[in-house]
């Protein structure tokens, strides 16, 4: 009886959590505009879609970003994990902790506190101060994601290859990344996902110039859900989910 309890707990929480998303991709398949029933089976939402050049340029944006402030918090993120694995100095400590607290962060206070410092600083919003704010957020997972793998490394093995003359560098390019390079990929993939789907630290930080396909949605939605979100939403929901599938793959460590 307790097992078929729990299981019915999993299955209700995981229906109310997987019914909406599902709703919404079989109606972006739905010959209907404005009706909530069925219509029949059409991919004119789809078409229409790819025929939406306002759409397609927000999309066009959100991917350059995405790729851009993936990279950038991958390597800045994979070395400062690396350091704080491999070096013992003052602060390490609370440096690493300050990390996490920028993962902890509202998504509202870091949009508002991002704004206010770019305004200071006198950095015109647009591109660059979006940019720079999805490393900022990005960087802290691309560290724990990165750190977590190098917590299982043997030691050892770094102290032979310093015995047998090996420097700092060949120590770092023969031996640490390719043992951590699944979870480098994997952090890669995290940022990835969390820029192209952010929207509130976006809104705060980018300017009328420069729009955004989870913004442009967002705008949309406003006036109502349209078929062409629904067939957008279901794009970028299968998109996610590859991509969360794959990093969780590629961090999972492999067993004989």
């Amino acid at each position: 009886m307790k097992r078929i309890a729990n299981v019915s707990y999993l299955t209700l929480v995981y229906l109310f959590l997987y019914v909406p998303i599902l709703v919404l991709i079989v109606f972006s398949f739905n010959n209907a505009k404005y009706s909530t029933s069925w219509k029949g089976f059409t991919l004119m939402w789809y078409s229409r879609l790819f025929n939406n050049t306002l759409l397609m340029d927000a999309f066009v944006n959100s991917i350059t970003v995405a790729l851009i402030a993936s990279v950038c918090s991958c390597i800045l993120g994979t070395l400062a994990a690396v350091v704080f694995f491999r070096y013992r100095f003052a602060g390490r400590k609370v440096l690493h902790t300050l990390i996490f607290f920028v993962m902890m962060s509202p998504d509202i206070v870091m949009g508002i506190s991002l704004l206010a410092f770019f305004i200071l600083i006198g950095l015109e919003t647009g591109f660059l101060t979006l940019l720079l704010a999805h490393i900022t957020f990005c960087f802290p997972f691309v560290v724990a994601t990165v750190f977590a793998r190098l917590r299982g490394f043997d030691r050892s093995i770094i102290d032979a290859a310093r015995d047998l003359g090996a420097g700092e560098f060949r120590i770092f390019t023969r031996i640490i990344f390719p043992l951590i390079l699944p979870a480098v990929a994997a952090g890669w993939l995290l940022s990835f996902t969390l820029s192209l789907d952010d929207v509130i630290v976006s809104f705060f930080v980018t300017g009328p110039s420069y729009d955004i396909l989870p913004l442009k949605i967002y705008s949309m939605v406003r006036l109502g859900v349209k078929p062409e979100v629904n067939a957008l939403s279901t794009l970028l929901f299968t998109f996610t989910l590859v991509s969360v599938l794959c990093s969780h793959f590629l961090v999972k460590e492999k067993r004989k």
